[in-house]
């Protein structure tokens, strides 16, 4: 064991204490120790642990392993506030019936130090294996990287590196069972957001909020702020925010909202006089090795100040409680100016959307280089060539090769394949020689159009560099791992041109983005209308959604406003998410007209349309070809739960919208901000104007578009207008036609005048 990096990042006491738990075989800590409080019980607790998958730690299909010597890896990493004690990987793999038991492995790599080698008996070949495999514990740091390698040899003469009967696979439900003992953080602000949220664990977030009081609108809007930074901190893993009024959580971290002009108690915490927009972390009363964030104020500006100061101000926080004297805004958000979205006002580079490193790869056939990015839902792509592509990229160029290529991809489909031409068939030797000149790569630069239709809200981009494989004859092929690529960060994608227009109500949209409310990341043109007499699982599903905002738009609510339906005039001008559990929501019968679904007790109402017998193919560059308007409706009662969502213009204002989740049982809203999370369960999601979900199954029952919100250019609305009304077409036809013929007309008749004149 290495000491000198572990104490030159420790502090000494607390370094010491660690070195022993990791001789102990209890593992090294993933935190510096100037932020630990580490007494014995900490590491003498009763034991914890999880598991996930390889598909939950971000590998998408099963590993396959071909060639006499191939690997491919995954991430995990350990909670600061956590030490591991033991480990396994229960391993789920299949390997080639061909390969020499005796030559043939599969080693299992942590941070590249072999935790176990699996041999492969013939007995076992061709058919699925299951073995447990024990990691040592020491082998796990912070961050950490599990690899598995594949060697597998068919002949004791000379063969083929790349022979077809070369092969293992590893499934992705092959889990990582972890357990862990905890580890006591100091109560420190400057941990945030630790350890509430810790960027290093990959399972889904949830977070109580604890109410210390019945919350009036503002103390929402401030909880909406803090719910919607964590969501924006969970991001792929998804947060729940479970509710509760004046109770602390047995065990665990919770958010303490509290708002009181005097001292308060809150189930048996004292929480003292606020002097002003107040943050506090303590440990959890119940639970030593939980932690609360107090956040208090004297009313609700004050505690929205805050909840904001946490959002915006978290890096810069310190010490154990804090009194924010001043919290200004600099600059208003600007329409689809979201931190996730790809900026619509410029080229964006590469280097902006992932990580630099992961833009370079090795090998023949390396893994494609993904980049995910965001686009603004509402991009109007009709009769638009496609999303410019610009790439640079390096490549070693082969002597001889007739196949190497760069493959784009967009969304797991083709877009086009780059020709790597190798040394031979390069005209300009010299040239060549003189690129080469500082390194062995050869730069080169294409430009692709990337059809906007093909792509989603969340998208993944996918470069594949292949190299040709010449073999040279028996006991002559070699495999030499000198093939390099490397896509330049300042390659752009370029979405500048393309103008912002969409046809709503469009549920699709507001699952994978949250729009329309997510124009503006700060929500500032957006409302929540609560229930009357809401009740915790209310709360709970507004905390979620603006959750969900927040993954979207990766920026807290700070604007969002929150109304009951008697002020919902104030707020007219504003796009309205509304949520409604049995009959505490007046607006469902005031509204009723514009409702595609009512309840009423058990008395449901729905609206249906053929939508669902085209489902699967309902979404189209044409508007007018999404349309699937209700041609039926079904009243029925029943006591059951029932839970949907609807969408439809504001009957406030025009070109505003209205989302409505509602559900016949309090109960039931658990349901709805499930399915917006969403994960492996869910086969479909929302689309159209009304879905309905019953358990895990979502029904997307009409999509009757009646309005647009966006603007487009005068010229571009006039060809798009136009091509959705053949009649005006014909007519604006023929008067350009008499148009045109009356100074044809005129003209002939001026020039014979001055002839005959």
């Amino acid at each position: 064991m290495t000491l000198t990096p572990f104490f030159a990042r420790a502090h000494s006491r607390a370094a010491l204490v660690l070195m022993i738990a990791s001789l102990l075989g209890l593992g090294p800590v993933a935190q510096a120790a100037d932020k630990l409080s580490i007494a014995p019980a900490a590491v003498q607790g009763a034991e914890d642990g999880y598991s996930l998958t390889l598909k939950q730690l971000g590998r998408r299909d099963s590993m396959n392993l071909q060639g006499v010597e191939s690997s491919d890896s995954v991430n995990f990493d350990i909670r600061a506030d956590q030490v591991v004690t033991g480990a396994q990987l229960l391993l789920n793999y299949s390997y080639s019936p061909a390969l020499l038991a005796e030559l043939s492995q599969i080693n299992v790599l942590v941070n590249d130090e072999v935790a176990a080698s699996l041999p492969l008996p013939k007995e076992g070949a061709g058919t699925v294996q299951q073995t447990l495999v024990q990691i040592p514990p020491h082998l796990i740091t912070e961050f950490n990287r599990l690899r598995l390698q594949f060697i597998g040899h068919y002949t004791m003469s000379c063969e083929d590196p790349l022979h077809s009967s070369l092969w293992a696979k590893i499934s992705n439900t092959s889990e990582l069972k972890v357990q862990i003992s905890p580890i006591l953080l100091k109560d420190d602000l400057s941990l945030l957001p630790l350890p509430f949220f810790d960027k290093r664990d990959a399972r889904q977030v949830s977070l109580p909020f604890v109410f210390a009081t019945a919350p009036d609108n503002a103390t929402l809007e401030a909880a909406a702020i803090l719910s919607s930074w964590f969501g924006a901190l969970a991001s792929y893993r998804g947060a729940t925010f479970p509710a509760t009024l004046g109770a602390i959580p047995a065990k665990g971290n919770a958010i303490v909202l509290v708002v009181s002009p005097g001292p308060i108690d809150v189930n048996g915490l004292k929480v003292a006089q606020a002097t002003g927009p107040s943050l506090k972390l303590i440990a959890n009363p119940n639970d030593p090795n939980g932690k609360l964030l107090i956040v208090s104020g004297r009313d609700g500006a004050e505690l929205k100040r805050a909840a904001t100061a946490v959002a915006l101000g978290s890096p810069v926080l310190a010490g154990n409680s804090v009194v924010i004297d001043q919290l200004e805004s600099l600059a208003p958000r600007r329409p689809y100016d979201a931190p996730n979205w790809v900026p619509s006002d410029r080229p964006v580079r590469l280097g902006e959307l992932v990580d630099v490193k992961k833009l370079n790869v090795s090998g023949y056939n390396p893994g494609p280089i993904s980049v995910d990015f965001r686009l603004p839902p509402d991009l109007f792509n009709w009769r638009e060539e496609g999303v410019p592509l610009h790439l640079k990229y390096r490549y070693t160029p082969q002597q001889q090769s007739t196949n190497s290529s760069l493959l784009v991809g967009l969304d797991d489909q083709f877009m086009k394949t780059m020709p790597l031409p190798s040394i031979t068939s390069l005209a300009d030797g010299n040239n060549l020689l003189t690129l080469m000149a500082k390194d062995n790569t050869l730069p080169r630069e294409a430009t692709t159009l990337l059809p906007i239709s093909s792509a989603s809200p969340k998208s993944k981009l996918q470069l594949r560099f292949m190299y040709d494989y010449i073999k040279e004859g028996e006991c002559r092929d070699i495999i030499v791992d000198n093939m390099r690529g490397a896509i330049d960060p300042d390659s752009t994608l370029d979405i500048s041109q393309y103008q912002h227009f969409i046809a709503m109500p469009n549920l699709g949209v507001f699952n994978d983005a949250g729009f329309p409310f997510t124009r503006l990341a700060d929500l500032s043109e957006s409302a929540v209308v609560m229930p009357d007499n809401f009740g915790t699982e209310a709360l709970s599903a507004y905390l979620t959604v603006l959750g969900r905002f927040g993954e979207s738009t990766g920026y807290p609510a700070t604007a969002v406003k929150v109304v009951q339906a008697k002020d919902v005039q104030s707020v007219a001008d504003k796009d309205l998410l509304v949520l409604s559990s049995g009959n505490d929501q007046p607006l469902l019968k005031q509204w009723q007209q514009y409702l595609p679904a009512t309840a009423n007790g058990p008395q449901q109402h729905f609206k249906l349309s053929d939508l669902p017998r085209y489902v699967s193919k309902w979404v189209s560059p044409d508007a007018e070809a999404n349309k699937h308007s209700a041609n039926a409706a079904v009243t029925f009662n029943s006591t059951s739960t029932n839970t949907w969502f609807a969408g439809f213009e504001s009957p406030l204002k025009a070109g505003r919208s209205v989302v409505l989740v509602a559900s016949s049982k309090p109960e039931g809203l658990k349901a709805a901000t499930a399915v917006l999370i969403g994960g492996d369960d869910y086969e479909d999601s929302i689309q159209g104007s009304l879905a309905v979900v019953q358990g895990k199954q979502v029904s997307s029952l009409v999509a009757d578009q009646q309005y647009y919100v966006g603007k487009l250019g005068v010229f571009k609305y006039v060809q798009w207008q136009l091509s959705q009304n053949l009649g005006w077409m014909l007519v604006i036809t023929f008067l350009g036609l008499a148009i045109v013929t009356c100074l044809v007309y005129l003209s002939l008749r001026a020039r014979a005048k001055r002839r005959l004149a």
